[in-house]
């Protein structure tokens, strides 16, 4: 017998999806075959585990543990952003609150704060990088990394639980999405309960303050023609490509060195094994150094900074009054740039499309040094 026991206390302290309050009820009623002449589905722990509610001591220190116990004040806030609407599909859990309008407004909000701050930052990077470059920031996937980071793990209520088995509810849901749920509709309570430079402060700590690698997102079909149309619109002399250095030209494996200049302003470099894969990746480097140029963060203003601005930190107990009213902060809206150079667009820019056939190529392309 004592054996036994052990065993059992053993399992009900390993089962930590499971409330300390609901332990003394295990087995529940659907796992007892009361009737045996009645069929009753099989009893499925792992499931029933997850539809418990979670501690309320989790719950709290989920919110100390980010820094938001000043804003999620109770257990009950904490355990509404982290309910996915698939937790509530059946029967079991109708009613309970979920996360369902929080998460499509910390979406919105997420997306405005990822642009105006992009677009501020490297006002040359063309549109569909642009874009790209928020989805990497505030997108699906790197709002469920954040979340995993954030550790909300098993009392997270519908972050494993999928509607596939209930007809009503034909659509899976993945794990990912409804870890995707819990940043944004933290976004959105902090938004509700302070002010939105409040919402952005978290955002930019939590999600813009990651390094993203926007270099391997532009990818030029023909980088030569490109820069050649980008600099006429500058209005800069043509670029010219020049040898630099050169190894074992006569030996199975040559390394040039070649640099793309304006004038006496070198553009950019590029090695290669050849002479027209150094210029290629010359003029793809060029490209590069204009469109991932960025402002100087002292010379950063976003849009949303005229909103007054609430309590100086949202990560302390200072209370905060919804209805103050500060002064508009001041704005000065940095200067216009050249548009992108949308070449290839089948006639709808200031740049023709052009066939292969009709584009240059070789050295040609760039300039006649080589």
């Amino acid at each position: 017998m004592r054996h036994v026991q052990r065993r059992l206390a053993s399992t009900a302290a390993r089962a930590l999806s499971v409330a300390p309050s609901q332990l003394p009820r295990f087995p529940p009623k659907d796992a007892v075959f009361e009737n045996r002449a009645v069929p009753k589905p099989p009893f499925q722990p792992e499931a029933w585990a997850a539809a418990q509610p979670p501690p309320r001591t989790a719950l709290s220190a989920f919110a100390h543990r980010i820094g938001l116990g000043s804003v999620l004040t109770t257990p009950d806030i904490v355990q509404q952003a982290c309910t996915h609407s698939s937790f509530v599909a059946g029967e079991v859990n109708a009613g309970a609150a979920t996360n369902a309008q929080l998460e499509q407004t910390g979406n919105a909000l997420m997306g405005l704060f990822a642009s105006e701050y992009l677009a501020a930052k490297y006002p040359y990077l063309p549109t569909r990088v642009l874009k790209a470059a928020v989805t990497a920031h505030v997108g699906p996937l790197t709002c469920a990394n954040v979340a995993q980071e954030m550790g909300p793990r098993r009392f997270c209520a519908g972050t494993g639980l999928s509607c596939s088995h209930n007809p009503a509810h034909p659509n899976v849901v993945l794990h990912t999405d409804a870890l995707a749920s819990i940043p944004r509709a933290l976004t959105a309570l902090i938004y509700q309960n302070r002010s939105l430079p409040a919402a952005r402060h978290f955002v930019h700590s939590f999600f813009l303050s990651r390094h993203v690698d926007l270099r391997s997102m532009l990818k030029f079909r023909n980088p030569k023609w490109a820069l050649l149309q980008l600099v006429r619109k500058f209005d800069r002399e043509r670029p010219v490509s020049r040898l630099l250095k050169e190894t074992g030209r006569f030996s199975n494996s040559p390394v040039y060195l070649v640099g793309v200049f304006s004038g006496e302003d070198k553009l950019g470099e590029g090695f290669g094994s050849s002479l027209k894969m150094a210029e290629y990746r010359a003029a793809e480097d060029a490209l590069l150094r204009v469109y991932l140029t960025q402002r100087p963060p002292d010379e950063i203003q976003l849009p949303t900074s005229t909103f007054p601005a609430g309590p100086d930190n949202v990560f302390t107990e200072q209370p905060f009054n919804i209805f103050q009213k500060g002064p508009e902060q001041p704005y000065t809206p940095p200067d216009l740039v050249v548009s992108e150079i949308m070449y290839e667009s089948g006639g709808r820019s200031a740049v023709p499309r052009v066939s292969n056939a009709e584009a240059p190529s070789g050295s040609s392309e760039v300039g006649e040094a080589l």
